[in-house]
């Protein structure tokens, strides 16, 4: 079995790998910390599942889900993170994902989850499924949830106190478009400054 671990924490890494192992003993797990190492690795070769981490240098997780997707890769792809499940999850079973998990949990939940996934369905966790259901009926979202992937990434970034200019190097994008994406995000929010933005996703739990 092929496994592909792309998190930007080499001791994240190491702890799923022995997680992995301890379940698939034969498993050849390969480790990434990047998007373009992840696009480097893939390559060339079958994998049976994937592990990504929605946060991570260059092109974030989620946007890595999509390429990889586009590219025909029909592996299972479990989504890690340590934002609240509710905040991520559906977004990212839209992208593509087969499952999302969140880090805390990720010591007790991880085998099961594989399992699940590599069986062909989706995982999720019962208290995310009874969240879905009841917001079945509920038409109104908050304002984040309007927001694209990109954006989404800007706005966490912007709400960690990273300026224009600093998140521009890190996600490799020009310092007008982020500019850009800074007053998109600030427009479908209906905040005027950074500072508004900090003070949501502390109180929505979308800081790491």
């Amino acid at each position: 079995m092929n496994i592909l671990i792309a998190d930007d924490h080499a001791i994240v890494r190491k702890g799923l790998a022995m997680l992995l192992k301890e379940e698939y003993i034969s498993a050849d797990i390969t480790e990434a910390s990047d998007s373009a190492q992840v696009y480097e690795k893939i390559k060339g070769k079958v994998w049976d599942f994937i592990l990504l981490d929605i946060s991570m240098p260059g092109r974030n997780g989620v946007e890595i889900l999509k390429q990889l997707r586009l590219d025909g890769i029909k592996a299972p792809i479990l989504m890690l993170s340590m934002h609240p499940e509710e905040q991520f999850a559906l977004r990212v079973l839209k992208a593509g994902a087969s499952g999302f998990l969140n880090k805390n949990s990720a010591t007790e939940e991880l085998v099961n989850a594989v399992r699940k996934v590599l069986s062909g369905k989706k995982y999720i966790t019962a208290s995310l499924a009874e969240k879905l259901a009841d917001g079945l009926g509920q038409t109104e979202k908050p304002p984040h949830e309007f927001l694209s992937d990109r954006e989404m990434q800007v706005f966490q970034l912007l709400a960690a106190g990273k300026t224009v200019s600093e998140i521009a190097s890190e996600i490799f994008l020009s310092v007008n478009t982020i500019s850009t994406y800074r007053t998109r995000v600030l427009e479908k929010m209906h905040f005027t400054n950074n500072a508004e933005l900090t003070r949501y996703a502390l109180d929505n739990g979308l800081l790491e």
